[in-house]
């Protein structure tokens, strides 16, 4: 190594080569809220140019303009587990028709369930959902007279993310709120694919606004272009 690098395990690919390295039906963690931070670039990558199916996908939800939601359309989701899918009537109509299953996680949850399942712990006590029918069947204990529900931590096989910028190293940064779920996502799977809008040399960010270390960064794909 010259002086100054630094080695790293990080590929960088084009989507259509990151995504091949999907299994068929895989636990795959997607960043975003709404559209807002969705790797839509990768999503659209997996549609054209794999078969996967089966897939049971952890995302905040399936919104109707993401390319999320075409891969929902072509049959290829049998779970989502997230916060709310009734921006979609087709999902919702998938799930009272029992083509689809669905798991609700209140949003704050969901991001701790996310977090704890990176940091390797598997289970957490909440009091949200205490006394709804989120909570029906789950175990709850009383902690100092309040209820609390157990919830299990998340992680997958799979994270597609979408960042700002990555450098050279496989560092990132997110823009404003499109941060969201990603941060959390790239540390709770086993295979972590990114989709940036630039690649940068090392030094070119600043170190202070590195959310998100290359260790937890497996595979980068800079949106639009032919990295291999």
């Amino acid at each position: 190594m010259k002086e100054g690098e630094i080695k790293t395990s990080v590929e960088f690919l084009t989507a259509e080569a990151a995504v091949s390295r999907i299994p068929d039906k895989s636990r795959m963690m997607v960043g975003g809220f709404g559209r807002t931070g969705t790797p839509e670039h990768l999503l659209q990558a997996v549609i054209d140019n794999t078969e996967i199916d089966g897939l049971t996908i952890i995302s905040n939800n399936i919104n109707e303009t993401s390319n999320l939601h075409h891969l929902f359309m072509q049959g290829r989701i049998r779970k989502a587990i997230g916060s709310y899918y009734t921006t979609s009537k087709e999902v919702v109509k998938a799930y009272r028709e029992g083509h689809m299953d669905i798991e609700l996680i209140p949003q704050g949850t969901l991001s701790e369930a996310l977090r704890l399942g990176g940091s390797g712990i598997p289970a957490f006590y909440t009091p949200t959902s205490a006394g709804t029918e989120l909570a029906k069947d789950k175990e709850s204990r009383v902690f100092n007279g309040r209820e609390y529900v157990l919830e299990k931590s998340l992680t997958a096989e799979i994270a597609l993310i979408k960042a700002h910028k990555a450098d050279k190293a496989g560092n990132l940064i997110y823009r404003k709120s499109a941060r969201n779920f990603n941060p959390l996502m790239a540390m709770a799977a086993d295979l972590t694919i990114v989709e940036v809008e630039e690649i940068v040399e090392l030094g070119e960010l600043d170190p202070e606004e590195i959310i998100t270390p290359f260790i937890f960064v497996d595979i980068v794909v800079e949106r639009g272009k032919d990295n291999d």
